[in-house]
């Protein structure tokens, strides 16, 4: 019971208001003890007033009037004499005297402890002032024994009215933890629980009901990352199964192109000089698809292959992208250009740079003929001392705010109605296989500049990276 939040709410309770009621103790016993000798000045004064109105009384009288004030003598001050008006044999000397004549507080929670203190039962002698205005001063002369027991019981009535007020609060608080907090918190609980049987299923997904504002932002959090979990999970599941489709037809693919490779093979034989010089462009072209269904198929057993690092020219790689979208582009009025030093040579993966070049130059292309106005992309290149780097530029319309939030994330970053975003996701991760980076430089609605930035160090691959 007491591991459970409402059984700790009880002992919490519980503890709490004895505490309270422990600072309270000393307060409360200086206030009875001043009532306590103030009822005693009361009665003093009563009795005294028996022996005013007759000045002559009984010793038998005397004694039981000072009895029933529970005093042995009563002094009273009246047109500033004072007067010994009842008065009895003293067993003691007295050992303290105490004014109740507007007395501090701290001063009274001092006697007060000083009297609990003593367990001994001394003489003392209390002052105050007469009620009903009858004189100046009155004094009397006591017993300090059964005022500390009047404490004493007076005490531990505090004490046991506590503990009952405390069990009745803790018991209250008991039932109000586990109506409103620990209820809710067990549907919480529960929902968690059966969201976790299913994670797929929409339908277990928390509906935020709980009245306490902290309770309801917790629902409301839960619930946004269940459905945000709910849709990754079908996402993975949607991703699972189209890799499995794109396996299948990139394998018959890459049969259908093999055989077109064979083909080419005999062309490039021909003596037409057009047919010449287009062939080893058809040729490459048909190669890279086969390089690429290849690899899709080994993409469900692994990540993307490692670079196979060679020197090459880049200004080659640069004219075969632009020649292929030279012709995807057709009649469009779409100008290319290029400023790559002829002599510039990458130590890179020759395949994979042109992979990462033709998706950035394919979807500025893209970009620029689903806005209907002409435009022109630019690749240029430069070599510094550490790395290469490679500017692909663009006169489009820019990157929409969600393709830029999602630039390099799957099915989220398409910048173009039914573009998938897989483009810059490829190149991004064939780049950083070369430990480099691929970052936007810019994007607005003059254009967009992405730089590819290949470091000149080698890069020794881990397991993890490869």
């Amino acid at each position: 019971m007491f591991k459970t939040l409402s059984g700790r709410f009880l002992i919490l309770t519980v503890i709490f208001v004895m505490l309270a009621e422990i600072f309270i103790f000393l307060p409360s016993v200086a206030r009875f003890r001043q009532d306590y000798l103030l009822l005693r000045l009361e009665r003093a004064q009563i009795a005294s007033l028996a022996l005013l109105a007759d000045d002559m009384i009984s010793a038998d009288l005397e004694s039981e009037l000072l009895e029933n004030a529970g005093v042995f003598n009563v002094v009273l001050r009246r047109d500033e004499v004072r007067q010994l008006v009842l008065s009895s044999p003293i067993p003691a000397q007295i050992e303290a005297t105490y004014d109740m004549r507007d007395p501090g507080a701290l001063t009274l929670i001092r006697d007060a402890i000083m009297v609990l203190n003593n367990t001994a039962n001394p003489i003392i002698r209390v002052i105050g002032n007469p009620v009903q205005d009858g004189g100046l001063l009155i004094e009397v002369t006591m017993e300090q024994g059964p005022l500390r027991a009047a404490m004493i019981d007076y005490g531990l009535n505090i004490l046991a009215l506590s503990a009952v007020i405390s069990i009745i609060t803790a018991l209250l608080l008991f039932v109000a933890v586990r109506a409103f907090l620990v209820k809710p918190i067990r549907g919480v609980v529960r929902h968690i629980t059966l969201y976790a049987d299913s994670p797929e299923d929409a339908r277990r997904i928390i509906e935020p009901s709980a009245g306490i504002n902290e309770l309801r932002e917790a629902e409301e959090a839960l619930k946004s990352m269940q459905t945000q979990l709910t849709s990754a999970l079908r996402q993975k599941d949607r991703l699972a199964q189209l890799g499995e489709g794109v396996a299948k037809i990139s394998h018959d693919l890459r049969n259908i192109l093999t055989s077109a490779q064979l083909f080419t093979d005999r062309i490039e034989v021909s003596s037409d000089p057009v047919v010449q010089r287009l062939a080893p462009k058809l040729v490459n072209s048909i190669t890279r698809a086969v390089h690429l269904c290849e690899n899709t198929l080994a993409f469900g057993r692994a990540e993307e292959a490692p670079p196979k690092l060679e020197r090459f020219s880049l200004s080659g790689i640069v004219s075969d992208v632009i020649d292929s979208e030279r012709l995807s582009a057709g009649d469009y009025d779409l100008s290319f250009s290029e400023d790559v030093p002829s002599g510039l040579m990458l130590r890179a993966d020759s395949e994979q740079i042109y992979r990462v070049i033709s998706n950035l130059v394919r979807n500025a292309r893209q970009a620029i003929m689903a806005t209907g106005k002409s435009g022109e992309i630019n690749i240029c290149a430069a070599d510094a001392d550490d790395a290469w780097q490679i500017r692909v530029s663009d006169t489009g319309p820019g990157l929409p705010k969600r393709a830029q939030d999602h630039l390099f994330q799957a099915f989220q970053g398409g910048a173009t109605k039914g573009g998938s975003g897989l483009g810059l996701v490829i190149a991004s991760e064939l780049v950083r296989g070369h430990g480099g980076s691929l970052t936007l430089q810019s994007t607005d609605p003059t254009g967009t500049t992405f730089v590819i930035t290949l470091p000149k160090a080698e890069i020794k691959l881990s397991a993890k990276e490869m």
